[in-house]
């Protein structure tokens, strides 16, 4: 079976890492008036009854297939995909980011193509992009990586913690349009390196290259989701669901499970995935397999809120809250999986 960790990502030593590194800076938490804990998709500063959302994350290893087809006018909006949906889980609208480009030598005409994914991603988004930073990093950097950092303000009476997560309470799933940018390592070593395919080759039984799919911006989900706060809806919870799949719902509430067993149809970058001998558990903790977004709300005002969505999005109900702690999830192939 072919693994993450084979592929030269290892989650648990990667989680390990992180909680080192944040168990060193829990203590500069002091210095101002901290919201949410660390772990959540966004940290919340209060200032008075506001509150400034912050997230930071980049493009990773998608950058590769990038370069593979000398196609750089999408990373842009990945980037600012990854920070703006993250700040969408607190509650918060975002309003701002900077970027840091960080390259081998400087490239004048990839940095255009760059920027056109950023501001595409940007006005998306509605969104400012108020300044960055590019260095040139030889002997560090191999090519060029992109990074952003972005803010997010919400009332402090309006922050959506997860705190008001409750068993029996209903998950939304917003459709993915394939896999984002999580999970390109195990991507690659499964389809490119083991099973021989290019990013040339078409996808089964489409005009549609794999390269095409894979290259395939992260879906923004900034208008549907920003759309429901201006409703003033009741939602108990926000998820993007990034790498490490549904896992990620557990960064809202401990002490709840999730019940997970009306997904939509699988894309079907997916089942190429995982027909190169890609254990099926590993598919769904490493991939968003077709959900990029959740929104958990009770059982009354979901219909609401789906009609909402509807105007921007597909979306379904996908499962519920549960009281057991685990998240269960019927599989593409009709196995049920527990983590």
């Amino acid at each position: 079976m072919v693994t993450y960790s084979e592929s030269g990502v290892d989650i648990d030593l990667e989680a390990q890492t992180v909680s080192k590194l944040a168990s060193k800076l829990q203590s500069t938490l002091e210095c101002r008036d901290i919201i949410t804990d660390s772990g959540h998709y966004a940290a919340l500063v209060r200032l008075e009854d506001k509150a400034i959302a912050m997230s930071t994350d980049g493009v990773g290893s998608k950058i590769l297939i990038a370069e593979m087809m000398n196609k750089y006018d999408t990373v842009g909006i990945d980037c600012i995909a990854m920070v703006v949906n993250d700040i969408l889980c607190v509650g918060a609208e975002p309003i701002a980011l900077v970027d840091y480009l960080a390259v081998e030598k400087p490239d004048p005409e990839r940095a255009e193509e760059i920027a056109e994914g950023l501001v595409r991603g940007a006005k998306e988004s509605n969104i400012a992009i108020i300044g960055g930073e590019t260095a040139s990093l030889p002997g560090i950097i191999k090519d060029f990586d992109l990074a952003g950092t972005g803010i997010g303000f919400v009332d402090v009476d309006k922050i959506i913690s997860g705190e008001d997560i409750q068993p029996e309470n209903v998950l939304i799933g917003i459709e993915s349009n394939g896999i984002h940018s999580n999970g390109y390592s195990l991507a690659r070593k499964a389809l490119f390196d083991d099973a021989g395919y290019t990013v040339d080759d078409k996808m089964p039984n489409s005009d549609t290259t794999i390269g095409e799919e894979l290259i395939r911006p992260t879906e923004l989900y900034v208008k549907p989701i920003v759309a429901l706060f201006k409703k003033e809806y009741q939602i108990n919870g926000l998820a993007h669901i990034t790498g490490g799949g549904f896992t990620n719902l557990r960064r809202l509430k401990k002490g709840v499970g999730y019940e997970i067993t009306n997904l939509p149809e699988v894309p079907d970058i997916f089942k190429l995935i995982y027909e190169q001998d890609v254990d099926i558990k590993e598919m769904y903790k490493v991939f968003n397999m077709g959900i990029g977004f959740v929104v958990i709300t009770t059982e009354n005002e979901a219909e609401k809120i789906m009609n909402t969505l509807n105007e921007y999005c597909k979306c379904q109900i996908i499962g519920k809250v549960t009281d057991d702690e685990k998240i269960k999830v019927k599989a593409f192939e009709g196995s049920e999986i527990e983590y």
